[in-house]
């Protein structure tokens, strides 16, 4: 998805990098209100903006949106950054930037929340964000409770309702040959009387299966198991788990063409 030649009008084969001397005497020059070198030190710092809204390369977002807001993020931690504090402005910047990304996928969400719970979770984040800074450990719900004199439970709901819905079709896990997507993970316990006919018809094609695919799709479509699971319960590869598995379903399509 970010992997195009041009990002907001921007050649990205053609961005420059700078050394840490080289950044350390701009970000002394910015310090002291140089305007070219700030410009310079953001063009400097672009491939950074662009290896971090990489990781955001599987939520269906366009590329230059996001990177026009890691870009935003990028200049929020030069305005903040600390020269007196032993860090690599990389280091500063990367957790900004993702901060700005989130916030903006957040507040973009499709599944739209009400505003007085999105603007209590963003209170809580920056509690929670301060907090882990000044103290180096993540704060507890019932300490942010205390402090915002909110109920646990209101907090714990307002945290859930921004974050960003995962798709069905989200890999989970992969080895090279073959991926598990979100939706090999999902079992439905309800409403199965109405397939009571598709059962007896699956359960007579079982019969002619042999032993291991019978075992195979017991627990693949029976129990809900991903085939990693099955692979590691039955003592064998994922791979052959796959292979055992297709070939049963093409046995059971054959049967009843």
């Amino acid at each position: 998805m970010i992997r195009k030649v041009e990002i907001c009008g921007v050649n990205t084969n053609k961005l420059t990098v700078l050394s840490n001397e080289e950044k350390n005497e701009l970000l002394k020059r910015i310090k002291n209100g140089d305007k070219s070198a700030r410009q310079e030190f953001i063009n400097g710092n672009l491939r950074l903006v662009l290896s971090v809204i990489q990781r955001f390369s599987n939520r269906g977002e366009n590329p230059d949106d996001l990177f026009q807001v890691g870009c935003i993020g990028l200049i929020k931690a030069i305005d903040n950054f600390d020269l007196n504090q032993n860090v690599q402005f990389s280091t500063y910047a990367v957790p900004m930037i993702i901060g700005e990304v989130r916030r903006y996928l957040r507040d973009n969400n499709s599944i739209r929340v009400s505003r007085s719970i999105r603007d209590l979770a963003y209170k809580v984040l920056a509690i929670k964000e301060k907090y882990k800074k000044e103290q180096q450990r993540e704060i507890s719900i019932e300490e942010v409770s205390k402090i915002l004199e909110v109920e646990p439970e209101e907090i714990a709901m307002c945290l859930d309702a921004i974050q960003t819905p995962a798709s069905l079709q989200e890999p989970v896990y992969g080895d090279g040959t073959e991926k598990i997507f979100l939706m090999d993970q999902v079992k439905d316990k309800k409403n199965n009387e109405e397939y009571w006919t598709e059962n007896i018809t699956i359960a007579e094609a079982m019969k002619k299966l042999s032993t291991k695919e019978k075992n195979i799709m017991q627990k693949r479509f029976f129990e809900g198991r991903t085939q990693m699971e099955v692979a590691d319960e039955i003592g064998i590869s994922q791979a052959q788990v796959s292979r055992l598995e297709k070939s049963a379903l093409d046995h059971i399509k054959r049967m009843y063409k």
